[in-house]
């Protein structure tokens, strides 16, 4: 597995496994199954409402702690949101069974952001999460966040995906140090992605899935990646992306598939910003 190195030092592997609508009665049978296949960065969130089954699957599975990269996600908090933060990181870890998470992000650019961001520093501080970051932050909130406060994101999760390829997104992240992360990888196969002709075209010609030649893409992108499966058969193949390399002409070739669209929600929608603000766990 490969790994990149976090901009305070942290190393994460550059594929993982991801939760997300995977119900919670079979999340910790398809955990087992990733972890057995290999998969070491477990992605999940509070708002999955699966942190308890993601936690079993690790505690059953004999896998050193030390070995495993797990993250999980703040939701939306109201002020005093330091509080707040605090009682749901708790919540988190206590879920997951664990006495540290090795990345804790903020799930959605809402709320006291700056509230929660602090109280996420405390917690990086006292070395319950190894590295904090945020998921779904345009470059406007990921600047903004980054030049107001002491700690810099170490990761922002975005959607990320051949149709949706944030390219200036990444060139600021870099620019600041900010790992990126793809959410989506697949577009939840919009657009025909695993009938594409371009893709199934590289797929052909590197003996690959078109599944491959995506996590392929992402990877020589140095974007992590954290594909979903629940078929122990995928997610053996989906691991299987570090014998092969795709070249220039390929990559640019998959380079003119950007729509520059998102093809799920948009975060500057008046609707869903309206709708995801007022979305609450219980912490």
């Amino acid at each position: 597995m490969q790994h990149v190195t976090l901009n305070n030092g942290v190393k994460m592997p550059v594929l993982g496994f991801g939760v997300y609508q995977i119900p919670a009665e079979q999340t910790e049978r398809a955990v087992t199954e990733a972890l057995a296949a290999g998969y070491r960065l477990l992605d999940t969130a509070a708002a999955y409402g699966n942190e308890e089954a993601v936690g079993r699957a690790v505690k059953n599975s004999g896998i050193p702690r030390q070995e495993l990269f797990v993250t999980t996600k703040l939701w939306v908090q109201d002020a005093p949101a330091q509080d707040n933060t605090r009682r749901a990181f708790e919540t988190s870890l206590t879920r997951l069974g664990l006495d540290h998470v090795d990345l804790y992000l903020m799930h959605q650019p809402y709320g006291d952001v700056y509230g929660q961001w602090r109280a996420m520093e405390a917690v990086n501080r006292e070395g319950l999460a190894q590295a904090i970051g945020v998921a779904n932050f345009y470059p406007d909130r990921l600047l903004d966040l980054i030049l107001n406060n002491e700690i810099t994101p170490a990761v922002n999760q975005i959607e990320t995906h051949p149709f949706f390829q944030r390219t200036a997104d990444q060139d600021l992240m870099r620019e600041h140090g900010v790992q990126h992360q793809a959410w989506g990888g697949f577009a939840e196969g919009k657009n025909d992605l695993f009938t594409h002709p371009v893709l199934a075209g590289i797929g052909e010609a590197q003996g690959k899935s078109v599944a491959q030649v995506v996590l392929r893409w992402l990877i020589q992108r140095d974007i992590v990646t954290i594909p979903k499966s629940v078929n122990p058969d995928r997610m053996a193949q989906n691991i299987d992306v570090f014998d092969f390399e795709l070249d220039n002409e390929q990559m640019a070739a998959v380079a003119a598939l950007d729509t520059g669209t998102t093809l799920f929600f948009d975060h500057h929608d008046p609707e869903m910003v309206a709708w995801l603000s007022k979305r609450r766990l219980e912490n």
